[in-house]
C-alpha cells in the first residue's frame, strides 16, 4: 500500500509541476506584453490564469501519458532507471517548449496571434524567418532560452529525483490501477465529460481580446492547429452556398460599374506598381496620421489621386500580394501563395497585362524564394526579375536584402530611355520591415520598436520621393501611371485594439504620373486591395470577369464595403459602421454603427464563399 501511495504521489507531483510551469509561461507572456497587460481592467489579468487553467490541464495531460505509462513499468524495473528516462523526456520537452515560448512572444508582438501553424511555412527559409529580429534580440533570445531551459530542467530533475527515489519494485496487482489512472487522462484532455472537447472558446471570457489571447495555452494551440485537418467541410460555413452567394451578389453587383472616363488621359499607360512594406495609414499625414513620417508621400498626395478609405485584406506580405495581383481574399491561417497547385488557377493581373501587350518585371531586394513568392510570380506570367542576387552584399542590410534606395535606383536606371512600352513594373520594398535597418539617420531614434518603425518609413519615404522626382524628368513619365500601395498595415505604432479595422488595416494608395487625368483628387470610396486588379483592367478596357471577389473602386454606390481576414476572424467595414467577428468565441468583438446585422451576414457570406473557393482549387 505504501508503494502504491508513493507511485501515485509521483504522478500527482509530476502533473502539478507541468501546470505550475504553464502558469509561469502565462506570467511571462503578460510581462512581455506589459503595455497591453496594463490596459486590462480590474482583475482581468488574474482571470487569464483561472480560465487558462483548462487548456493548461489539458496539455499537461497529454505530456503526462508517457511518464504515467513508465511508472507502471516501475512495478518491475528499478525506479532510478525509470526516473532517468522521465528526466530526459521532460528535459527535451522543456527545451522545445521554451523555444516555442520565445517564438510565440515575438509572433504575437508582430502578428497579434498566438502560436499556430501559420509559422510553419517560414521554416523553409529559416535565415529569413529570423530576419525580423535584430542581432541583439537574437543573441539575447538565445541566451534567455538556454538559461530558462537550464533552470526549468534543474527544477524538474529535483522534483523527479525526490519523488522517484521513494518508489520501489512492487506487486503486479498495482498495474491495473495505474493503467486505469493513465487511461483517465482522457478526461482532462477532453476538458471533462461534456460532448464537445475543450477548445479555445472555453478560455475566452473577456471583451478585451488580449485577455482572451493571454488565457490560451500556446503549446496546446500550436498542436491543436497542427493536428486539426480540414475534412473537406468548410469550417466557416454559415449559410447554404446559394444563400451566401445571393447575399454577396446583392451587395457586389451594385459596385462593379463606374464612370472612369476622367481618371486617365491615355487608354494604355505604362504602369509602375510600388508595394511599400508595412506602411500603415497611422503614419501617413495626408490620411490623418502622424504628419512628420511620410512628408514626401504627403506632398505627392496633392499631385495625384489619393484613396482615403483604402484597406489591406490581410496582415502579411504573402497575403497582400495575392490580394493585389489576383484579387483574392487571404484564407485564415493558410497562405495560398505558398501553394503552387492552387495558385496556378488564380486569375493573375500580370498575365492579363501581358495579354494586353505589356512587358512585365518584378523588382525585390531580397530572396524571391521567401514565402514561395518566386513560384507565385512565375505562375502569374512574369519572367523578368531583379532580386537580391543582383546587388552587392555591401548594399544589403544584415537581414532582408538590398536597401530600398539601392533597389529603387536600379529600377530608375532600368527605366532610363525605356523603349519597350507599354510596361508593367512591380517593385516591393523591404527596409521598413523588422528589424528596421537602413543606411540613414533614425529621425525618431532607436529607443523603442515604434520609433524605429517610424524612422524606417522616413527613409523609404525619402527613397520613393527621389524616385518620383527622377521619374518626372523621364520621357516615359507623361504616359505612365505610378501606383504606391502598402502591402499590408502594421501593429506599430501602438493603437487601441489588436484588430481595430479602421486603424490596423487602413493603408495608403496613391496614383501618380502623367497618365492621371485630374491630379489632386481624393477618392473617399471604401475599397481594398482585392479591388485593384478589377479596377485597373476596367480602365484598360480589358476583360476582368475572372476577378470574382473584386469591385470597381470608382463606383458611386452607397453599398460600398471592405472585407479583411485575420487568423481567427474577419472584419467588414462600410461608411456606416464596422463589424469584427471572432471565429473562436463565435461572437462579434466589435459592433459599430447602424448596419451591424447586415455586416454580420455579409462578412460571414464572403468568408464562407472565399474559403470554399480556396478549398475547391486543386
Amino acid at each position: 500500500m505504501i508503494n502504491f501511495k508513493k507511485r501515485l504521489l509521483f504522478n500527482v507531483y509530476y502533473f502539478v509541476s507541468w501546470i505550475v510551469y504553464f502558469v509561469f509561461l502565462r506570467l511571462f507572456f503578460l510581462l512581455y506584453h506589459i503595455d497591453k497587460t496594463k490596459e486590462l481592467e480590474g482583475f482581468t489579468a488574474i482571470k487569464t490564469f483561472l480560465y487558462g487553467l483548462q487548456l493548461d490541464i489539458a496539455f499537461t495531460a497529454y505530456l503526462s501519458i508517457i511518464p504515467f505509462l513508465l511508472m507502471i513499468l516501475s512495478v518491475y524495473i528499478n525506479s532510478k532507471k525509470i526516473g532517468t528516462i522521465i528526466k530526459w523526456y521532460s528535459s527535451i520537452l522543456l527545451v522545445f517548449i521554451n523555444l516555442l515560448l520565445l517564438i510565440d512572444a515575438g509572433l504575437y508582438q508582430s502578428w497579434g496571434v498566438r502560436l499556430d501553424t501559420s509559422i510553419l511555412p517560414y521554416l523553409n527559409t529559416p535565415e529569413l524567418m529570423v530576419a525580423s529580429v535584430s542581432s541583439f534580440q537574437l543573441i539575447f533570445g538565445i541566451l534567455f532560452w538556454v538559461l530558462l531551459s537550464v533552470i526549468c530542467i534543474k527544477i524538474f530533475k529535483t522534483i523527479i529525483n525526490k519523488k522517484i527515489e521513494k518508489v520501489r519494485v512492487s506487486h503486479w496487482i498495482q498495474i491495473p490501477a495505474f493503467l486505469l489512472l493513465t487511461a483517465s487522462l482522457i478526461i482532462p484532455i477532453r476538458g471533462g465529460f461534456q460532448t464537445i472537447p475543450v477548445n479555445q472558446s472555453n478560455v475566452y471570457f473577456s471583451n478585451q481580446m488580449f485577455a482572451n489571447h493571454a488565457a490560451i495555452n500556446f503549446t496546446w494551440n500550436f498542436f491543436n492547429t497542427l493536428t486539426h485537418k480540414i475534412d473537406g467541410k468548410n469550417p466557416y460555413k454559415y449559410f447554404d452556398d446559394e444563400v451566401a452567394q445571393k447575399i454577396i451578389n446583392k451587395n457586389r453587383t451594385k459596385l462593379l460599374t463606374a464612370n472612369t472616363d476622367s481618371i486617365l488621359n491615355t487608354p494604355k499607360p505604362n504602369v509602375i506598381l510600388i508595394f511599400w512594406e508595412g506602411l500603415t495609414a497611422k503614419v501617413v499625414g495626408s490620411l490623418g496620421g502622424e504628419p512628420t513620417v511620410t512628408q514626401n508621400l504627403n506632398k505627392l498626395s496633392e499631385e495625384g489621386i489619393l484613396f482615403t478609405n483604402f484597406y489591406a485584406n490581410g496582415d502579411r506580405t504573402d497575403k497582400g500580394i495575392p490580394a493585389i495581383l489576383s484579387g483574392y481574399y487571404p484564407p485564415p491561417i493558410k497562405r495560398i501563395m505558398r501553394m503552387p497547385h492552387k495558385t496556378r488557377s488564380l486569375p493573375m493581373l500580370p498575365q492579363k497585362m501581358i495579354d494586353l501587350g505589356y512587358k512585365t518585371s518584378f523588382y525585390y531586394g531580397g530572396d524571391l524564394n521567401f514565402g514561395n513568392m518566386n513560384t507565385y510570380l512565375r505562375n502569374a506570367g512574369i519572367t523578368n526579375f531583379v532580386d537580391g542576387n543582383e546587388f552587392d552584399e555591401e548594399d544589403w542590410n544584415s537581414k532582408w536584402g538590398a536597401h530600398d534606395h539601392v533597389l529603387m535606383n536600379r529600377l530608375s536606371k532600368d527605366l532610363e530611355g525605356e523603349q519597350q512600352t507599354p510596361f508593367f513594373k512591380i517593385a516591393l520594398t523591404l527596409s521598413s520591415h523588422e528589424p528596421y535597418q537602413f543606411p540613414d539617420e533614425y529621425k525618431f531614434g532607436k529607443d523603442n520598436e515604434d520609433n524605429k518603425f517610424r524612422s524606417s518609413h522616413v527613409y523609404t519615404d525619402k527613397t520613393i520621393g527621389k524616385f518620383i522626382e527622377s521619374a518626372k524628368k523621364q520621357p516615359w513619365y507623361k504616359n505612365t501611371l505610378i501606383v504606391i500601395m502598402a502591402d499590408h498595415g502594421h501593429s506599430s505604432p501602438k493603437h487601441e485594439g489588436p484588430f481595430n479595422a479602421s486603424i490596423r488595416y487602413k493603408i495608403p494608395m496613391l496614383w501618380l504620373g502623367g497618365a492621371v487625368h485630374k491630379p489632386g483628387l481624393k477618392i473617399d470610396n471604401f475599397s481594398s486591395q482585392v479591388d485593384f486588379p478589377y479596377t485597373l483592367l476596367n480602365l484598360l478596357k480589358a476583360n476582368n470577369s475572372d476577378f470574382t471577389f473584386s469591385k470597381n473602386i470608382f463606383n458611386t454606390s452607397d453599398h460600398q464595403y471592405v472585407h479583411y481576414l485575420f487568423n481567427k476572424g474577419f472584419g467588414t467595414i462600410t461608411k456606416n459602421g464596422a463589424y469584427i467577428y471572432d471565429y473562436v468565441s463565435k461572437k462579434a468583438i466589435l459592433e459599430k454603427g447602424k448596419e451591424t446585422t447586415k455586416l454580420d451576414s455579409l462578412g460571414k457570406a464572403i468568408s464562407q464563399n472565399a474559403f470554399q473557393d480556396f478549398m475547391d482549387r486543386k
